[in-house]
């Protein structure tokens, strides 16, 4: 990958960036409606082999019980996206990748499913 496309430096852990911030307001209103029953920022750390984690950027309970791993992405590394599909294998979770959708196209989030 292209080192200029690279991010700065991750946000100290536990810190939202802007659009996992807005996601978490999204959450926040979906628990209100009662569609969520709990969610977490990085709630939870998922082994994936010796020296691998992976850790969702967000823990979803959904009102029917199912619990599911969101992660927010703007932009996906080959890393990233192969952690998500070796986690889908390994854990019985709904794993979900969702992508804030531009005001111009109507706004909200696209969803793509990896369980």
């Amino acid at each position: 990958m292209n080192p200029a496309l690279q991010a700065l430096g991750r946000l100290k852990v536990g810190d939202m960036n802007k659009t996992e911030a807005a996601y978490a307001t999204d959450l926040e209103l979906k628990k209100f409606a009662g569609h969520v029953l709990w969610w977490r920022f990085e709630g939870l750390k998922l082994r994936l082999a010796d020296n691998t984690f992976y850790t969702p950027d967000f823990a979803v309970m959904q009102a029917t019980g199912l619990m599911e791993c969101h992660e927010v992405k703007g932009f996906w590394t080959d890393d990233a996206r192969v952690k998500i599909k070796v986690a889908a294998e390994l854990y019985p979770f709904r794993f979900v990748a969702i992508k804030a959708l531009p005001k111009k196209l109507g706004g909200g989030w696209a969803v793509e499913d990896f369980s």
